[in-house]
């Protein structure tokens, strides 16, 4: 949402201004992950970075990887900052641990005591230590998933660059229907190619992800971030297009 995908450490600085100044003029306390997209994504893939240590020549590509999220992460907090949100950076690798690469733990207290603070907790995709591949890509869903279940939020959101989970690609495929809501039984549908949703990484980790979110209470949505206005009425409790993720 906040890169292009497909050009290596590619910042949409423009969107992501417009993004900040809706969060701030929503008035909501907000706790913020974004992904690391080209920034973190591309040379991740390049030296299978996902599957845990395989040989030495991967660490100085895990080096450049945190390195370039980091920048990404800056990048991000600055348009927050200038938007008069006093975010702050909470880099999983300092506070995570993977097994298997599954999220183990999440010091979500330091979340908790930033907001409480008054201030903006921003997390990101990241490289973190794991007890059994050595390292694993930690993703944003997956750090949202364990914040939604230790704090509890009213809703969360998912920013995507297509209106929300949708029958196909509807940027390939005019025939391409957005669904207005969805739960597990689209899991199936997933695994046939007929379910789309334009977040980065797998479609059914990504809903499964969003429906457990659901089941913990959480009112969960996924819109289009590209749409001037959605992510501020979606922050305020309004009914912009996009998808309704529900937990059954």
């Amino acid at each position: 949402m906040v890169t292009r995908k497909d050009r290596y450490r590619s910042f949409r600085r423009e969107i992501t201004k417009r993004l900040a100044r809706e969060i701030a003029s929503s008035g909501e306390r907000v706790i913020i992950v974004h992904g690391a997209g080209s920034f973190g994504h591309l040379l991740a893939a390049k030296h299978a970075l996902h599957e845990g240590k395989k040989n030495e020549k991967q660490i100085p590509a895990l080096a450049r990887v945190m390195q370039d999220v980091r920048d990404l992460d800056q990048k991000v907090l600055a348009e927050l900052q200038d938007a008069l949100l006093p975010a702050v950076s909470i880099p999983p690798a300092a506070c995570a641990r993977m097994s298997d690469g599954v999220l183990k733990s999440l010091d979500t207290g330091i979340f908790q005591e930033y907001s409480d603070l008054g201030a903006v907790p921003v997390s990101f995709g990241d490289v973190v230590l794991d007890d059994v591949k050595g390292f694993s890509v930690c993703s944003g869903d997956q750090i949202i998933r364990v914040l939604a279940k230790e704090l509890s939020p009213e809703r969360v959101i998912f920013c995507a660059d297509v209106d929300g989970v949708c029958t196909a690609d509807p940027r390939t495929n005019r025939d391409a229907k957005l669904l207005r809501t969805v739960d597990s039984s689209c899991l199936d549908s997933v695994n046939k190619k007929t379910c789309y949703v334009d977040v980065t990484g797998g479609m059914h980790g990504k809903l499964s992800n969003m429906i457990e979110i659901a089941r913990q209470g959480a009112d969960v949505m996924v819109i289009n971030g590209l749409e001037k206005g959605r992510l501020k009425a979606a922050l305020t409790g309004k009914e912009p297009i996009g998808t309704r993720v529900v937990g059954v």
